[in-house]
């Protein structure tokens, strides 16, 4: 039977904040990033990402540069730590009914993000969305890279990554519905049957007024 798929970005929109920025300050409170420019560059590139112009590949050899020594066992255990602590609390109140119903519903959820992929596990797990497709990374000897294994979920890349995993399920669906805040996912907006705006940037509202296009408030 055909039935709808909902779709979310995580930061900003599932959470109100930005994870990997708050899992930049955890590995800094850590002493595992210990670059004294790390939190300034940090803003800076996120500040190119909000303006929809960052290049991906310079972030992910800033961001997986203090972690690249560490065991991934290692890795995901702090992330599971950081999570926990420091980004559950942040998670908007609108968007926990909405998880509780769609789950009571047996409607399908996929998180899909431009966080690496083990922070974005790490949030859909315990917000109880555990299908999360985020940046896969490259592993050598049991490392991180800075690597991108295969298609960055990130501006067109996330239609091609939706597109891919859907081609590997067994369930047909009849409809996306697409929740995100940024002017990066406008190519998954336009892809999606319904887009659902949360508090979305300037450049993304101002395009805001289309077939099926849902501003939403929420804190």
């Amino acid at each position: 039977m055909l039935k709808p798929l909902y779709v979310f970005d995580m930061d900003e929109t599932l959470i109100n904040a930005d994870c990997a920025m708050i899992w930049n300050q955890f590995l800094v409170e850590k002493d595992i990033a210990t670059d004294p420019n790390f939190l300034e560059e940090d803003k800076r590139l996120m500040a190119l990402y909000a303006q929809g112009s960052m290049d991906m590949e310079d972030y992910l050899s800033f961001a997986i540069a203090p972690v690249k020594d560490l065991p991934i066992s290692q890795v995901k255990a702090l992330a599971e730590e950081c999570v926990i602590k420091h980004v559950l609390d942040k998670q908007f109140r609108q968007s926990k009914p909405l998880i509780e119903q769609l789950k009571r519903d047996n409607i399908d959820m996929v998180i899909i993000s431009a966080s690496v992929t083990f922070l974005v596990e790490a949030v859909g797990r315990h917000i109880g969305i555990p299908t999360a497709l985020g940046i896969d990374l490259v592993e050598k000897d049991g490392r991180y890279t800075p690597q991108v294994s295969g298609v960055a979920s990130y501006r067109e890349g996330k239609v091609t990554r939706l597109q891919q995993w859907l081609d590997a399920q067994s369930q047909q669906y009849s409809e996306i519905h697409f929740y995100t805040d940024s002017i990066n996912d406008l190519p998954l907006c336009q892809h999606a049957d319904y887009a659902y705006l949360v508090n979305p940037c300037p450049r993304l509202k101002a395009v805001s007024d289309q077939p099926n296009w849902t501003i939403l408030d929420w804190d």
